[in-house]
């Protein structure tokens, strides 16, 4: 992994697509992780939403952070999968992995384990604009392995409209982020499911209040 060109993506594109094309507000920004293990978890709804929380970080932190990604989407063809790894940073999780007899989430317990902040889309895909979809089982047992670290959601309203699924130039729609509390480890797997998905509605209302209309 490059570090360099990890914070030279943030600092050239990340930063001012999500700062200066659109108008961003965000609420809470104290409550995220400024060192790890960590994870933070967000609604997924659009490829910008890496970019916007890689952008919610100071420069010095971005080499620390790693979002989990599909690899089945982000490891098509050499020159994509080396960009997606060693400049956006991902570490690949192969869906249904599990079934296949491997673990699909060790090399994010790895990194959580050399102290990295994760950031984790719990839905598992890109759902449809601004629609929260089920969350996905996969939190729970990284989670589970780590019952004592940070688990921060993020709400990320308006990037759904801006570039959602089969766009492929943002639409310059104002956004609004919102920061929660850090989430308890709870051993039953639905009620904790439902804790993540309560928390991200809950944050969801709270963009809604005051989200002005598109630019």
């Amino acid at each position: 992994m490059n570090r360099y060109l990890r914070i030279l993506f943030v600092l050239l594109l990340a930063k001012p697509l999500v700062r200066l094309w659109f108008g961003v507000t965000v609420r809470h920004q104290e409550r995220l992780p400024l060192k790890g293990p960590a994870i933070v978890l967000a609604n997924h709804n659009s490829h910008l939403d890496i970019l916007a929380i890689y952008s919610l970080f100071p420069l010095a932190l971005i080499p620390n952070i790693q979002p989990a990604a599909a690899a089945d989407y982000f490891l098509t063809n050499r020159v994509f999968a080396w960009f997606a790894t060693q400049v956006v940073g991902i570490i690949p999780v192969v869906r249904g992995g599990a079934a296949a007899g491997f673990d699909p989430l060790a090399d994010c317990k790895q990194a959580l384990k050399q102290g990295r902040i994760l950031i984790l889309f719990p839905e598992g895909t890109r759902g449809e604009p601004e629609t929260l979809s089920e969350i996905k089982s996969g939190i729970w047992y990284l989670y589970r392995d780590f019952p004592n670290i940070p688990v921060v959601p993020v709400y990320l309203n308006g990037l759904g409209r801006a570039m959602g699924k089969g766009r492929w130039f943002p639409i310059p729609f104002f956004v609004d982020i919102a920061v929660g509390r850090s989430l308890p480890w709870l051993a039953e797997k639905a009620i904790f499911r439902a804790s993540i998905k309560d928390a991200l509605l809950n944050l969801k209302q709270k963009t809604m209040l005051s989200t002005p209309s598109p630019q």
